[in-house]
């Protein structure tokens, strides 16, 4: 045997009884996010969370710095500021960025879940793999989908106990097609208006109501200015947590994986807290002076019955090819 024979040998031998591992390489990076939401947001949980995993996996070398209520600019913005590689990190809306990628609009359709359970199959499964395979493209980086929750209607005129009371009710809505179409056709006016223009909107009676989630309609106060909450559950609004694909490139192996693993371990921690704040605003909101109500099974299902047509007129936004991928995935959901 040849010296580099034997010694190809050894180095054989000692793998095989389990040398050590090359230590893992993490350089400094402290990672700035972007959210539109304020600092007692559920979101905020999820960017505390993954940036103690990043911390305790890199041996403090790695952390994220959140920036909330729109600091860094709009989801829009931000989001454009990511893609450029001038922010790192951006957890926004599905809907808001629709635009971008059309396989994120199908989250917008209404009713399109039917509960939690749906909800988190869907954002950890099949579907969130083709996501992340097709953000590439638009220079992001899709590391998980956190949320913000179901969302439900407010207004300042009168109760909704009707289908009926929708009419003539000038509703905030986020510009979106999809948005849109659905409050036209519960015969309401939607009014397209970015998230921070809102709260004087609706305090001037510019419009009369709006709908998001309950965390976020107690966090930013709008019982202040909004008398009715209607628990509507009409639509459900995921947040992708995306990074600037210019700065994930210039991460090593070893970082991204700890980036991404950390990112989907805090969507845990994220969505626990976001369905414990859901509880909990709707105690506030009904605390702070505001009627909730339900519509009753039968309007519900009239309520469903209108927006149906949203799938149809849609499928141009959205895409048919996204939407029976989302859809045979709740097809076998809902069949087990």
């Amino acid at each position: 045997m040849t010296f580099k024979s034997t010694l190809a040998a050894l180095v054989l031998a000692s793998t095989a009884l389990g040398t050590p591992a090359l230590a893992a390489d993490y350089g400094s990076h402290t990672f700035k996010v972007s959210n539109g939401a304020a600092a007692d947001h559920p979101v905020a949980t999820g960017v505390d969370s993954m940036s103690a995993c990043l911390s305790e996996g890199s041996d403090g070398n790695m952390k994220l710095r959140g920036f909330y209520s729109g600091q860094l600019g709009d989801d829009a913005e931000a989001t454009q500021a990511v893609r450029s590689g001038s922010i790192e990190m951006v957890v926004t809306g599905a809907a808001a960025i629709a635009g971008i990628e059309p396989a994120m609009g199908v989250f917008s359709l209404p009713f399109i879940f039917s509960n939690e359970d749906e909800v988190d199959a869907v954002m950890t499964g099949p579907y969130f793999d083709y996501l992340a395979e097709k953000m590439p493209e638009h220079g992001l980086v899709l590391l998980s989908i956190w949320e913000n929750g179901f969302r439900d209607t407010t207004n300042s005129k009168h109760p909704i106990a009707s289908v009926e009371d929708f009419k003539g009710l000038n509703f905030r809505v986020m510009q979106n097609p999809i948005f849109l179409d659905t409050f036209r056709r519960l015969g309401a006016n939607p009014v397209p208006m970015a998230f921070g223009e809102v709260f004087t909107a609706l305090e001037t009676g510019a419009v009369d109501g709006q709908e998001n989630p309950l965390p976020l309609i107690e966090a930013t106060k709008f019982y202040e200015v909004q008398d009715y909450l209607t628990l509507t559950r009409h639509a459900y609004s995921p947040t992708p947590v995306l990074m600037s694909k210019e700065v994930w490139d210039g991460l090593n192996a070893d970082e991204q994986e700890l980036v991404k693993s950390c990112a989907a371990e805090a969507r845990s921690a994220q969505v626990a807290r976001s369905r414990e704040a859901t509880r909990e605003a709707q105690e506030q909101l009904t605390s702070e002076g505001m009627e909730v109500s339900e519509l009753p099974d039968a309007e519900m299902a009239k309520l469903r019955e209108l927006v149906a047509p949203v799938y149809e007129t849609g499928m141009e936004a959205v895409g048919a090819e996204n939407f029976d991928r989302l859809k045979v995935e709740l097809d076998k959901l809902r069949s087990n």
